[in-house]
């Protein structure tokens, strides 16, 4: 078995590999720190069963690197990285094609019985998606609306699921309150709704629950 782990932090990729042994005591673990270095050895190594891929690498996003391997090796199944929990961010990722997304902060073992499940050929989404629009063809128009909301936005949106009020939001994040406005507004387009409290509900609809999240 051979695995390609691609991440920036050398303490991760170490980390990950004493992990990985416990897949298959031969298991070959390739460690790239950016991203063009993972393309070449993805190139030289075509046996490459799995590939770990950060999310945030310094050379180039985790989706533009999983849309190339998409491309050139479609049957390698990719596994996403990720120190976030962002609901846009795991459904932007499996939409792309993404077989797995796991958190690092997780514990080892639900990465390796995850990675055992995509290994078998599974399409393992996160459990918060399961059964949201993400599964969903016939809306997946609406699901690319959602992909517009900005970091910004999606920020906003989780405070307003907390409940806060538009002054407490700006205070929360450093905005003037016409901006948080603005921003309220343009989440409330998105979701095709008239009132805030509508942009709420259709929120949970689309897999998105109550955070504390201040970032």
């Amino acid at each position: 078995m051979k695995i390609l782990v691609v991440d920036d932090h050398e303490v991760v990729r170490k980390g990950l590999s004493h992990i990985l042994r416990e897949l298959d005591e031969q298991v070959e673990v390739l460690q790239a720190g950016h991203c063009s270095v993972a393309y070449e050895l993805a190139h030289a190594h075509p046996d490459i069963d799995l590939v770990l891929l950060d999310y945030e690498m310094p050379d180039i996003s985790g989706l533009d690197a999983l849309d190339f391997f998409g491309k050139k090796y479609p049957e390698l199944p990719i596994v996403i990285l990720s120190g976030m929990a962002s609901q846009l961010l795991m459904r932007q990722a499996m939409n792309k094609g993404a077989a797995a997304i796991i958190a690092k902060a997780g514990p080892s073992h639900e990465l390796l019985q995850t990675l055992r499940r995509v290994l078998e050929g599974e399409i393992v989404p996160p459990k918060m998606l399961t059964g949201t629009l993400l599964s969903d063809a016939s809306n997946a128009d609406k699901t690319s609306a959602l992909c517009r909301l900005t970091p910004r936005q999606e920020q906003v949106l989780y405070l307003l699921l907390d409940g806060l009020t538009t002054r407490a939001i700006s205070e929360r994040l450093h905005l003037s309150e016409e901006t948080t406005k603005a921003h309220i507004s343009a989440i409330i387009r998105t979701f095709g709704a008239k009132t805030r409290l509508e942009a709420i509900l259709a929120a949970g609809r689309y897999g998105y629950v109550k955070s504390t999240r201040s970032d």
